[in-house]
């Protein structure tokens, strides 16, 4: 039996620029889906995966994050004053109590490899989790959280592994890509991994051109690793946009270590993008047990 994975690091020092005006001057990944954050989802799902260490990189302006996950004396009061218990309930239990946040800063933004890289004294020897928040992901009723399928996965397999999906030959500029045994030297899949399946990774790329690109399975934000990733993290050199990439790091890594690629069991959307965020929220509004129905009888108006 592998080490249990109880550290998950949310690298949350982004700009967002493609969500301007409106994260100006707040985080994006406090953007509301219906009525919580997206970062609380992503919480929500490493929690529900076992992780007991909560991880923030942050940076400047993103004391909001902070605030989230922190005690609220005055907001509290007032609602156990007025007898407001549900909506009490509603800001004390985002995490559970055996839960701890810990926030450490990326002073400057040199890219998701270097935000992982500053939780290294954090992590220690430990495996641990990875969860991009603008990555928003869903899974059917009965069905485990991502999270949670890739904690189990690397209990019983005990590799590094990275959540891929399958993306248009067209938007491969827009993320890692990786090659498997399932690839030829062309890039064209032999055979398409079903839902659950888990393939070792043979080449990852970042960012690539469609015409160079190894395949169309793209990385997207959920990962599980070993601590050897440090490693790989200290040394390599900036890449894509000059930036210390975490898929460069990993392409590093796999010259000595098998890393596999898991085509995990649910849906992602790009809340990282306007569509996505807004399909997001569509999704969710309707599933919402407050409002949903109403929501439904609204959409079927148009």
């Amino acid at each position: 039996m592998n080490k249990p994975i109880t550290k998950a690091v949310f690298p949350v020092a982004g700009l967002g620029s493609r969500f301007l005006p409106a994260t100006k001057a707040q985080p994006k990944e406090m953007l509301p889906i219906v009525d919580k954050p997206l970062i609380q989802y992503a919480v929500e799902e490493a929690v529900a995966a076992g992780i007991t260490e909560l991880i923030f990189v942050t940076g400047r302006s993103k004391r909001a994050i902070e605030d989230h996950f922190d005690t609220a004396y005055e907001l509290e009061d007032t609602l156990r004053l007025a007898g407001k218990d549900d909506l009490l309930a509603l800001v004390t239990d985002i995490i559970p109590p055996h839960v701890k946040c810990i926030f450490t800063r990326q002073s400057r933004p040199l890219g998701l490899g270097h935000a992982v890289l500053c939780a290294r004294e954090i992590v220690g020897d430990d495996p641990f989790a990875v969860l991009l928040a603008d990555d928003f992901m869903t899974t059917s009723k009965g069905d485990k959280p991502v999270l949670k399928q890739m904690v189990d996965l690397h209990a019983n397999m005990g590799n590094s592994l990275i959540a891929v999906q399958e993306v248009s030959r067209a938007d491969t500029m827009s993320y890692g890509i990786v090659a498997t045994n399932n690839h030829n030297q062309d890039g064209e899949q032999l055979m398409l991994p079903f839902p659950g399946m888990l393939v070792p990774i043979r080449k990852i790329v970042e960012k690539p051109h469609p015409k160079v690109a190894p395949s169309n399975l793209a990385v997207v934000g959920r990962y599980v690793f070993n601590p050897q990733i440090f490693k790989y993290l200290e040394s390599v050199q900036p890449g894509a946009g000059g930036e210390i990439q975490l898929t460069d790091a990993i392409a590093d890594m796999l010259k000595l270590c098998q890393v596999d690629a898991y085509n995990f069991v649910g849906k992602r959307y790009d809340c990282g993008s306007k569509l996505g965020y807004l399909m997001a929220t569509v999704m969710m509004g309707i599933e919402h047990p407050e409002i949903g129905q109403e929501f439904v009888n609204f959409l079927e108006g148009f």
